[in-house]
């Protein structure tokens, strides 16, 4: 007797044998496997938040010269589920300064990223401060794309205090919704030019 592929899933994630982080049905992980796909999941939401503007500049580079605190860039890329990239998607990006302070006049810290063909992106800031209001420092953001639901969410940093050097057990002590927007982070550069450098890739869900 013929077993469909669909089948020997289904029976080996009811055994434990086979898992997916995505919680997709046993059908849609059958046919990504025929085609050779990479399932990827989806990145947790978040809130909002009170201080997002509309008309952010259109510009990667929200550090100036000058301005104090540890000089960041973050890279990433746009996926969908199914591991295909997401070309020029539009990625709204907003965060306080290093005091933990947001601009409410202006648009300091603030920017509207386009993703290139290959769904890459990258912008220079500053690592955010402790919000008043809010135990952990973050970087809020607001992705777009045709055909694709819009993502609200926020990148943590594994290095803030509130997780006390170890993000997997303590991520709840502060308010990351989820383990998976906490990301590592490296100090690049020589001594006298140092900077963090973090990566934090965004997978999309299709309409």
């Amino acid at each position: 007797m013929l077993i469909s592929r669909r089948d020997v899933l289904a029976k080996c994630m009811a055994l434990g044998v086979v898992t997916s982080t995505a919680n997709l049905l046993p059908s849609t992980l059958a046919e990504a496997w025929d085609h050779n796909e990479i399932i990827r999941q989806l990145t947790p939401p978040d809130q909002l938040g009170p201080f997002y503007k509309r008309r952010a500049p259109g510009s990667n580079a929200l550090r100036e010269a000058g301005d104090p605190g540890m000089p960041l860039v973050v890279t990433g890329q746009v996926f969908d589920t199914r591991g295909s990239v997401i070309p020029e998607a539009t990625i709204e990006i907003w965060q306080t300064d290093h005091l933990g302070l947001y601009d409410v006049d202006g648009y300091r810290y603030r920017a509207r990223l386009a993703a290139n063909a290959e769904g890459k992106y990258d912008f220079s800031s500053v690592m955010p401060g402790h919000y008043p209001a809010r135990v952990c420092q973050h970087i809020h953001y607001l992705v777009t794309a045709r055909g694709h639901k819009p993502l609200i969410t926020q990148l943590y940093f594994a290095t803030d205090p509130v997780f006390d050097g170890d993000p997997d057990r303590n991520f709840k002590h502060g308010d990351s919704p989820s383990r998976e927007l906490i990301r590592p982070v490296t100090l690049v550069g020589d001594p006298k030019d140092i900077h963090a450098a973090v990566q934090f890739e965004l997978v999309m869900g299709v309409l």
